[in-house]
């Protein structure tokens, strides 16, 4: 096909008729693989001739079919056709020069991405002048070929920015940033008004962004000189502390945080606080980064921190007095930075004078009601209610990054800094103040108020607060002070204030009561929260809610609809669970209530499935644009359904209705292949499941849907799905013995977990898991796939990398055993001749161990099926298995000898599951610092946190590297201990071993006379009195 037609073609990609739309992308698809063709697009897109919406439509093509093809997977669809030499060739030779000629941003987008998959896939060994080329580009004089350069600069760190090896990426880094920084300095001598300088700005943005992305995970030996680190400290300080004038940007204030000088700002300052947070800070370096970064973190922390704080400190005071704007995003880098700056003594030094002057000036006020949240409140409350409620948590608020700062120094410097922020409250309280700061103050009141609850010095004090400044607030003509009322009250509720008199907290609480019906939905949302945490605790609160409890759930639900907020769902499931014999008559209505919830956010999930994917998608806009997804509304509210069934399952009738009620939801999910709402649907089929002990009729189509997605869509859900299979294998054997064609698809669901190349271990353990439930269950059900089953196992009888896979996979074999002795011995000699005795082999050798039947159910298993074994009659034993049949008493033995261990060991762990869950007190120390020095390195749990995970990754990388190189060993010696499984109930819980043993070795006596005198006659002495133990326990049991 020619330049044109080709051109013609992709036209019609975005052609206004659908039907001429479908045919293009059909006929492309037809071709797309042919040779030659990417070559021919990158002409197209190269020809200023052509369209400029056509060369889009072509470079995006381009992006895909080399993310997709270029590199193909080891099992790839059949429609990906690896990139021809050809045009892998004139990939590399062109895209440099298409980048300097690009026609638009968003064609430069898509070429850029091509770029990255191709630097991935062939830097250096088949790509070895990439840099050389990008080198040049970046030294011409053309400014569209320096954009184009750095655009390639770029592309090239982030083709390797999460890459653990520091092996590519330096030297990455030692070629070209000291060429980047120079041209970055250049264009700071440019003012930011002249028009030519209108591309300076998106450079230099891009090649902050550089930097900054080449220190995601190390920090190269280049960077770390002071050859680079001066310079590139030099060019941070100039971006950070640059003037720009009004004119140079917009004057909406949303619009000028957009524009590119405050991009670069904004990348300027998340690179000075990268550089401090993750290595230059030696107090707080992890251990196993010492080595790397010690020496650098004693120079950074000594020579560049006070810096960054003299600077940050003068832009604050620039800020604090209005003779200059910051932006968000700055605000929250520099909250961020001083906030790092409390736990190092050699900062907090810098940092303590200047404390009551940053809480009182920059602090605070980003606390106060402003003109912005007033403006959100009135044109969209449940925005307001979204962002103030998930406020702490948005990574680019000054909100939230104030709120770290003033959280730090309560946790962190205690004895120096929290009681003079609990002065300023009062004072700011006690001035008069405007409603405005009245919200400020409480706001901080809010955010200290677990602190205070426990500060020794204070916490006698914090009831006469809430008298005093709180509770009139419920009654204020602003509603954002009701709303601020209702958190307060909320925070220390849950922080555990103590009432000196029932009266207090009845008036708090009738207050709280009163705010649902507030007309302001803000309002109502904080009442919600408040009221939980007040039931929670106070049965006094509880009783009084008690008769209006249909109500107040009515109320939530119609709050959770109208906002879709995760944190309502937690105050449902609190107020369920607190009200279960009260809700239990309307619980079939509130499920009913709750299913339309989590159909209506399930849908609307679809709906943005749906939506076309975007051509280019920026991991920062995931992280900020997070809020419209429904699909966490959805799972929040599923499990508050859950909440519900195991609130009822005391009533089987009314968990039967509730059921019915659940089942759609269910079927819908699974139809429309939600995916990241199946882990929560197979949480609710295994609860009713469960709960039930039963399987109702409309639940096995949920059965047909689990097969077929995992043989199609879902083949490594099974760790979701197996408990709910198990139970419909273990609470539907009626139906089961029925259908033959049930039976085949649970066999065949083991056997696709046994031999997908997708899956490892842990799926295999779980597909065996299930064949052994069906082994168990289906007793005399299961003759037809013996034989498939045994096969199988025996297929992966030295198979598999973790010890719980071989012991899972033998275990199906001895399942086989307890199931039909003699069937399972003749279908292991058909297998292939000799493989029983490899089994038994196997099988001992595990049985002889210490350990490698470490739970009670493998010790029953094997004593249940060697008990099998002694009842077998002597001709059925085969031959070269005779030989050794006497050691099976033994061996049965030497089990019952570790049983009573076993037992108690689980029952230890059973006790401590309960007393865990009973015991969920929060340590007090975390709150606060009133130990050691006041001015000495704090090391908290966050610190431990960042160790404990810094070594983690050490090790993996570690043992990556061995992976590597061969040397890796670690499979077998580093295999953690097979641990009991609490929630696991078999059919051989309710079995007596010892009495069918004893049963079992009368049995043998009389059939086997000759072998069970040589099996008891070459018994120890410690084995003779095992044997009478049990035999003892064994009479007990009988006579019981």
């Amino acid at each position: 096909m020619d330049l044109q037609s080709l051109a013609n073609l992709f036209a019609t990609t975005y052609n206004p008729d659908p039907n001429v739309q479908k045919t293009g992308e059909l006929q492309i698809r037809k071709i797309g693989a042919q040779e030659g063709m990417l070559t021919a697009l990158l002409q197209i897109i190269a020809s200023d001739g052509v369209e400029l919406a056509t060369r889009q439509a072509c470079s995006v093509y381009l992006k895909n079919r080399v993310h997709t093809s270029y590199i193909l997977p080891p099992n790839p669809r059949p429609d990906h056709v690896p990139i021809a030499q050809s045009d892998r060739t004139a990939l590399k030779a062109n895209i440099l020069p298409l980048l300097s000629a690009s026609p638009s941003r968003s064609v430069t987008v898509q070429l850029a991405a091509t770029l990255k998959d191709l630097v991935a896939h062939d830097f250096p060994d088949r790509w070895s002048s990439l840099l050389d080329d990008v080198k040049r580009l970046l030294g011409s004089g053309d400014v569209r070929e320096v954009g184009a350069g750095v655009v390639a600069a770029l592309e090239c760190v982030r083709a390797f920015r999460f890459r653990q090896k520091a092996d590519v990426l330096p030297s990455i880094i030692a070629t070209l940033f000291p060429t980047l920084v120079t041209i970055a300095d250049g264009m700071l001598n440019t003012s930011p008004s002249q028009p030519a300088s209108q591309e300076i700005p998106a450079m230099l943005h891009l090649i902050l962004k550089t930097y900054k992305t080449a220190i995601i995970v190390n920090l190269s030996p280049h960077q770390q000189s002071p050859e680079s680190l001066v310079p590139w400290g030099r060019l941070l300080f100039r971006v950070v502390g640059m003037v720009v004038p009004v004119e140079g940007v917009p004057t909406d204030e949303e619009e000028r945080e957009k524009c590119e000088w405050w991009k670069a700002k904004k990348w300027a300052y998340g690179i000075l606080g990268r550089l401090f947070h993750r290595f230059g800070n030696p107090s707080q370096l992890p251990s196993p980064m010492q080595s790397e970064y010690g020496i650098f973190a004693e120079h950074f922390v000594t020579t560049f921190a006070p810096e960054i704080f003299k600077v940050y400190l003068h832009q604050v005071e620039l800020y604090v007095s209005g003779q200059a704007w910051l932006g968000k995003k700055c605000q929250y880098q520099i909250f961020q930075f001083f906030t790092e700056c409390i736990k190092p003594k050699s900062t907090w030094i810098l940092l303590k004078p200047h404390v009551d002057s940053l809480v009182a000036n920059f602090a605070f006020p980003q606390l106060t009601f402003n003109a912005s949240k007033q403006a959100m409140w009135e044109a969209d409350p449940v925005e307001y209610v979204r962002a103030s409620v998930d406020e702490y948590e948005n990574f680019s608020s000054p909100v939230s990054g104030a709120t770290s700062f003033l959280l730090s120094l309560a946790s962190n410097r205690t004895k120096t800094a929290f009681l003079p922020m609990l002065q300023f409250i009062n004072t700011v309280l006690r001035s008069n103040p405007t409603p405005a700061q009245r919200f400020g103050a409480l706001t901080m009141m809010s955010v200290l108020g677990p602190f205070i609850v426990r500060h020794p010095d204070v916490k006698g004090s914090i009831e006469q607060f809430m008298v005093q400044y709180v509770l009139p607030e419920f009654t204020s003509q602003e509603p954002y002070l009701r709303s601020v009322a209702c958190e307060v009250l909320g925070v220390v509720t849950k922080a555990g204030i103590t009432w000196t008199t029932e009266e207090n907290l009845n008036n708090h609480s009738r207050a709280v009561a009163l705010a649902l019906d507030d007309r302001e939905l803000p309002v109502r949302v904080q009442a919600a929260l408040a009221i939980t945490e007040l039931v929670v605790i106070h049965d006094s609160v509880r009783n009084a809610v008690s008769p209006q409890v249909g109500k107040v759930v009515q109320d939530l639900l119609k709050l959770s609809d109208e906002t879709d907020l995760d944190i309502l769902n937690h105050s449902m499931e609190a107020m369920v669970d607190r009200f279960q014999n009260e809700l239990l008559p309307v619980a079939s209505q509130l499920t009913a209530r709750l299913c339309e919830s989590y159909l209506r956010l399930a849908r609307e999930g679809l709906a943005q499935q749906k939506e076309a994917a975007p051509d280019s998608i920026d991991v920062e806009s995931l992280v900020t644009d997070g809020d419209d997804d429904k699909v966490y509304g959805a799972m929040g509210v599923a499990k508050t359904i859950g909440t519900v069934v195991s609130c009822i399952d005391s009533s089987p009738e009314i968990l039967s209705q509730v059921q019915e009620v659940i089942i759609p939801i269910i079927r819908f999910t699974l139809e429309n292949k939600l995916i990241d709402l199946f882990d929560n649907m197979y949480d609710l089929v295994d609860a009713l499941t469960f709960r039930l002990h039963a399987i109702s009729p409309n639940m096995w189509p949920v059965f047909e849907l689990t097969y077929d997605l995992f043989k199609n869509d879902a083949v490594d859900f099974l760790d979701e799905m197996l408990p709910s299979l198990d139970n419909f294998v273990s609470y539907g054997t009626d139906v089961l013995k029925a259908r033959p064609d049930y039976r085949s698809k649970v066999l065949d669901m083991y056997r696709t977990a046994m031999t997908s190349p997708q899956l490892g271990d842990n799926d295999k353990i779980n597909g065996c898991k299930l064949a052994e439930s069906m082994l168990l269950n289906l007793h005399g059900h299961v003759d037809d796939q013996l034989q498939d089953i045994i096969a199988i196992a025996a297929d992966h009888i030295d198979k598999g990398e973790t010890a719980s896979f071989r012991l899972a996979n033998l275990e199906i074999l001895v399942n086989a055993v307890l199931y039909n002795a003699s069937a399972a011995l003749h279908f292991m000699e058909a297998y292939k001749p000799g493989f029983s005795r490899t089994f038994f082999d196997r099988w001992f050798a595990a049985i002889n161990s210490d350990n490698k039947l470490p739970r009670v159910h493998d010790k029953k298993l094997s004593i249940l099926a060697l008990c099998k074994l002694l009842e077998m009659e002597a001709g059925a034993i085969p031959e070269g298995l005779r030989d050794g049949w006497p050691g099976i008493v033994g061996g049965a033995l030497n089990i019952f000898k570790a049983l009573p261990q076993a037992v108690a060991k689980r029952k230890v762990l059973e006790d401590q599951l309960v007393e865990g869950s009973d015991d969920e007190d929060e340590d007090e120390t975390r709150y606060l610092n009133l130990e050691g020095e006041e001015d000495e390195d704090v090391w908290d749990e966050d610190s431990a946190y960042l160790e404990i995970l810094a070594k983690e990754g050490a090790r993996l990388r570690e043992k990556s590297e061995k992976a590597e190189t061969g040397d890796d060993e670690s499979d077998i010696s580093e295999e953690s201990e097979i641990e009991e499984e609490l929630g696991f109930f078999s059919p051989l819980d309710n079995i007596n071993t010892y009495v069918t043993f004893k049963q079992a070795l009368q049995t043998f006596q009389n059939q086997n006379s000759a072998l069970y005198q040589a099996a008891t006659t070459m018994l120890t002495v410690e084995r003779q009195t095992v044997l009478m133990e049990v035999v003892t326990i064994a009479n007990q049991a009988d006579r019981s």
